[in-house]
């Protein structure tokens, strides 16, 4: 039975990537290592606990001895463990230094030592920096991060790139775009709208609202995240986008006209520092080599999500 380290298992992505690699996978034991910060909940996978393939560790990526303990044993990595909100980033830089480098070198040493047989890295496609009018970014792109959050992801990239190379670690380099779905945190642009509309309030959009995204469901990115633990070849950087372009103003519009709410609650504010102006990924190199595409269309992904907070 494969035992697989998931690190910040308890946040959006993580803990539905664990949800669907127990359902697709029966000869699998998953331990979930999470810090529990303001994001990250275990209430989120509240439906697994009693499931025997799955156990949870509480820890910090950013502490070696406790990595250490927790890495005994494991055959694969899948790297979630992150401070992700750029706004967060912007007011404090240092948590994002301690626990998005520093965790992550604490890993890289941790497998290379347990002779780990996959690392699965996760990152953005903010280490790209802000794209231009036309064109998307692909794996070749380079690395130009605009925030302290991007800077700190590009620097972790860099490191699993060097631990490849140097070491021959067998790890891969995952960027993928703006993931959206059921256990978000609410800080973020999709559930944030989703939950103040509900609740009549009003939706801030920095600026104009016409920074542009390429968004992917949650479930998509988990499939693409499975080929690539299952065949994703070592030292490899693989985009995962969804092909799916929009506005900032114009999600918030779509998720107003799904509800009944008038346009009228949206609020422009004060535009973010260092705000990336357009992101959107090549995804060719995924779809070629691994035979994976998004299959959950924007409009129904959003009826899924604001259907899921629904029902909180």
């Amino acid at each position: 039975m494969a035992k697989i380290l998931i690190t910040g298992g308890c946040g959006f992505i993580g803990s539905n990537f664990i949800r669907y690699y127990l359902k697709r996978h029966d000869d699998v034991e998953i331990v979930n290592f999470d810090k529990l910060t303001y994001a990250g909940k275990k209430k989120n996978l509240s439906d697994v606990e009693d499931d025997r393939r799955y156990s949870f560790v509480k820890g910090d990526v950013a502490v070696m001895s406790q990595v250490k303990e927790v890495m005994e044993g494991i055959d694969s990595v899948v790297h979630f463990a992150a401070e992700s909100h750029v706004d967060r980033s912007i007011i404090d830089p240092g948590i994002f230094i301690q626990t998005n480098i520093t965790g992550t070198y604490n890993l890289l040493e941790c497998a290379r030592e347990n002779g780990v047989r996959k690392l699965i890295h996760i990152s953005t496609d903010e280490v790209y920096g802000s794209l231009g009018a036309e064109g998307s970014f692909t794996e070749n792109s380079p690395l130009l991060p605009n925030s302290p959050y991007s800077a700190s992801k590009a620097s972790s990239d860099l490191l699993v790139r060097s631990y490849c190379n140097t070491f021959g670690l067998p790890a891969v380099i995952c960027r993928c775009s703006n993931n959206y779905g059921p256990y978000q945190f609410t800080e973020k642009l999709i559930p944030l709208t989703i939950t103040n509309a509900m609740n009549d309030k009003l939706l801030p959009v920095y600026g104009d609202g016409l920074q542009s995204r390429d968004w992917i469901y949650v479930e998509d990115q988990c499939r693409a995240l499975d080929a690539v633990l299952m065949s994703g070849r070592n030292g490899e950087i693989y985009n995962i986008g969804g092909n799916c372009e929009w506005a900032n103003i114009d999600v918030v519009k779509l998720i107003l006209d799904i509800l009944n709410k008038p346009h009228s609650l949206i609020e422009h504010v004060k535009d973010r520092l260092g705000h990336d102006r357009r992101y959107a990924l090549d995804s060719t190199k995924i779809k070629n080599e691994l035979d994976w595409k998004p299959l959950v269309d924007f409009q129904d992904g959003i009826e899924r999500t604001v259907a899921w907070y629904g029902n909180l």
